[in-house]
């Protein structure tokens, strides 16, 4: 049996240390701010980038192009060894796409090799979370085929549920009117979002007051677990650099579920840019999105 890699791209928003650690290959989607342009190897430090939103700029992205995944796929080819690519949500960026189409391609060239790409429907850490659960069970020594049905199954159980401070960010994106962020912002309106069935960011409600939308998350968290309260061995925490609260949300958690184990990481710049300084992430396994 060949032996086989599992490869994401950056928007899983894990740290540096876990691909190093679990040997977990990672192609970079760019972010230009202020002329320059980054990856995951010259990004900014997170404070840094979020500073700089915070003090006006406003940061664009690109997604993976089918040139730079095949370059992250075909040194493990020519080692000999299968891909197991999981890739940010097509319906939140083409990179998915571009992943795909390297892999047809590396296909003809290979035809030996097995390149398998998997849309993951996921976003930041629930991008993260979806690549820890396949790498647990590879180091578990699942086959490369059980780890696809099993993702295949539990695609749709991979809950994210999320808050941000400022609505004009995602009213730059496209995510809500204008009349919303500004009417919102004035009355200190926070929304509450989730990523739904085809991977699309998606507003299901709003609270006022930022304490009260962090509680909110824990509340969604409640409305969604269902049948996985208890088989939730970890629960994953992004943030648009506020570590304080991220830690507070962790506290929430472990009180109300008795879940001990969690990650907490930044969001990363390439979605920050959308989400902006202050946005607030909670990722676990649930019966629904």
């Amino acid at each position: 049996m060949r032996e086989f890699v599992i490869t994401t791209d950056n928007n899983a928003d894990l740290p540096d240390s876990y691909y190093t650690e679990h040997q977990v290959g990672c192609v970079s989607l760019t972010y230009t701010l202020e002329g320059e342009t980054y990856d995951n190897k010259t990004a900014l430090p997170v404070h840094e980038f979020y500073e700089k939103m915070r003090n006006g700029s406003m940061p664009t992205t690109a997604q993976v192009n089918p040139e730079s995944a095949r370059a992250l796929m075909e040194p493990y080819l020519k080692e000999g060894k299968d891909i197991l690519h999981l890739a940010f949500s097509s319906g939140l960026s083409g990179s998915y796409n571009s992943a795909r189409i390297a892999g047809e391609e590396l296909k003809e060239e290979y035809p030996e090799a097995k390149i398998v790409v998997i849309d993951s429907l996921c976003a930041s850490l629930g991008q993260g979370l979806f690549v820890h659960k396949a790498v647990q069970m590879k180091e578990q020594g699942k086959t490369m085929d059980e780890i696809i049905a099993w993702l295949d199954e539990h695609k749709l159980n991979f809950s994210h549920v999320f808050t941000v401070d400022d609505l004009n960010h995602l009213y730059r994106g496209g995510r809500v009117s204008k009349a919303t962020a500004v009417f919102g912002t004035m009355i200190n309106i926070k929304p509450l979002l989730h990523v739904d069935n085809e991977g699309h960011l998606i507003a299901v409600g709003k609270t006022r007051g930022r304490k009260k939308s962090l509680h909110c998350l824990v509340d969604m968290m409640e409305e969604r677990i269902g049948s996985y309260r208890d088989k939730n061995d970890i629960f994953f925490i992004s943030h648009g650099d506020c570590p304080e609260e991220a830690e507070y949300v962790a506290k929430l958690v472990r009180e109300r579920f008795g879940i001990q184990d969690c990650l907490i990481n930044a969001v990363g710049a390439t979605i920050g840019a959308h989400s902006g300084p202050g946005t607030m992430a909670l990722f676990f396994l649930g019966d629904k999105r």
